[in-house]
């Protein structure tokens, strides 16, 4: 029974030595929405199309140069900039500092998941958008294709802990960092606004896993 128990230990170890050597390149994602065509029509007129003004890491997505207006009962927050293409659902990722500005509680949740989330008002230059149900605080994610989950033994929907910001003086560690698993991803941990002030870290900058 003992040495059962020492093995594990050891296995659980060697794999965490073996995770804690990867480097995974932080994305700092601020405030943004996602589209659906028909709201993006509403929003920017019929004949608008997204204009790409510049690739992201994640592979298929980037910034589009429209920006939306998001408002809420205390206030409002404008040029929320769009992160293309259009989704079959539209979704508004907030910080909590945002959440506070403009008077809405959202959920933490996973991109996607936005089933009984909060709402707010979408305004754009041709129109305006009451949405029900949308935003959210999203989960702190970490990106990987298969092969590099499956080189450090890390499989889709997995828990892990990150060490942020070591040197800067703020060394954090985040819990509770869902692995997100796909041939469409590239390794990187998303971390909104306030978690990477809270860290002192910047787009580019280094987390391991602990």
């Amino acid at each position: 029974m003992a040495e059962d128990l020492a093995g594990k230990i050891a296995a659980e170890l060697k794999v965490r030595m073996e995770r804690n050597k990867v480097p995974i390149p932080i994305g700092v994602s601020n405030r943004h929405c996602h589209l659906t065509k028909e709201h993006f029509k509403i929003l920017f007129g019929a004949s608008a199309e997204p204009k790409r003004i510049k690739d992201i890491k994640q592979p298929g997505f980037w910034a589009a140069a429209e920006t939306i207006e998001v408002k809420g009962p205390r206030g409002s927050i404008k040029k929320v900039r769009l992160v293309a293409p259009y989704r079959d659902h539209t979704q508004i990722e907030l910080a909590w500092t945002d959440a506070h500005i403009l008077g809405v509680n959202p959920p933490v949740r996973e991109s996607g998941q936005v089933k009984g989330s909060a709402g707010a008002l979408l305004i754009g230059p041709a129109g305006q958008v009451e949405l029900k149900e949308g935003v959210i605080v999203a989960q702190r994610h970490v990106h990987f294709a298969p092969k590099e989950a499956a080189a450090i033994g890390v499989k889709g929907g997995e828990l892990l802990r990150l060490r942020c910001g070591t040197g800067g003086g703020r060394s954090t560690i985040f819990e509770d960092c869902i692995a997100r698993v796909s041939d469409k991803y590239s390794l990187e941990l998303h971390l909104d606004t306030d978690e990477a002030y809270a860290a002192g870290v910047k787009t580019g900058d280094l987390a391991y896993i602990v």
